[in-house]
C-alpha cells in the first residue's frame, strides 16, 4: 500500500475528496514526525508504537577499500507493533512461540554434587 492508496482508502470511507483526505494523512505523518523529532513515543493502540532509538558510535568498514571508518553516534525512527496488529497479521493466532516452547519437554534434573573426599590424618 503506498500513500496515495491510504489517501484514497480514507476519502472513500470518510466520505471526503481526495485532497481533504490527503491534506488529513500529511498532518497525522506532521504530527507523528515533530513528536519523534522531540524524542518522544508515539503510541497507536493496538497497532504499534513509533520509537527513536539511538545508535552508538562505531567503527565500520568502505567496502570498495577495506579501510577503516568512523560511523558517528546517531538516532533512528523505529517502529514496534502492537498486539492487534500482530494478531491480524498472523490470522487471529497470538502467543505461538510461547506456547510451543511451553510444550518442549521439561529440563532434565542436575545431578546431585558429589561430596568430597575427606581427607586421611588430620584432625
Amino acid at each position: 500500500m503506498t500513500k496515495a492508496d491510504l489517501i484514497e482508502n480514507v476519502a472513500s470511507s470518510a466520505e471526503l475528496s481526495k485532497r481533504q483526505a490527503g491534506e488529513i494523512v500529511n498532518m497525522i505523518f506532521d504530527d507523528i514526525e515533530k513528536a519523534l523529532q522531540k524524542g518522544d513515543r508515539v503510541a497507536l493502540t493496538p497497532f504499534g508504537s513509533f520509537v527513536v532509538r539511538a545508535r552508538k558510535a562505531r567503527e565500520g568498514r568502505n567496502p570498495k577499500t577495506g579501510e577503516k571508518i568512523k560511523i558517528a553516534a546517531r538516532k533512528v525512527p523505529a517502529f514496534v507493533a502492537g498486539k492487534g496488529l500482530k494478531d491480524a497479521v498472523s490470522g487471529g493466532r497470538s502467543g505461538g512461540a510461547k506456547k510451543a516452547a511451553a510444550k518442549k519437554a521439561p529440563a532434565k534434573k542436575a545431578a546431585p554434587a558429589k561430596k568430597k573426599a575427606a581427607k586421611k590424618g588430620r584432625r
